[in-house]
């Protein structure tokens, strides 16, 4: 099963959440309605702004692990390689 490593954000781009699941557009659209309890609802992240797809759920959390590990200026140098604006890459959904 494909599952996917993401990193969102809120809207000034100031708070860095990464996360992992098996249905990124389902858990994006979950997090911009605010039903996540936590984290991403207190700080208002509802911006797509990186992600990766990996072959396992395994992959994907140590992928997410090695990513949360890293300083925020590697994420943010992981983040512009693909989204160097950093628009919302689920409005391409």
């Amino acid at each position: 099963m494909h599952c996917a490593v993401y990193i969102m954000t809120n809207k000034a781009n100031t708070v860095l959440y990464t996360g992992v699941t098996s249905g990124l557009v389902g858990r994006v659209w979950q997090h911009k309605q605010k039903l996540v309890e936590g984290f991403t609802k207190k700080y208002n992240i509802n911006k797509l702004i990186y992600y990766e797809i990996t072959e396992s759920i395994a992959s994907a959390i140590a992928r997410e692990k090695q990513i949360k590990g890293w300083t925020r200026a590697k994420k943010i140098a992981l983040i512009e390689t693909m989204n160097p604006e950093w628009r919302d890459l689920s409005d391409e959904f």
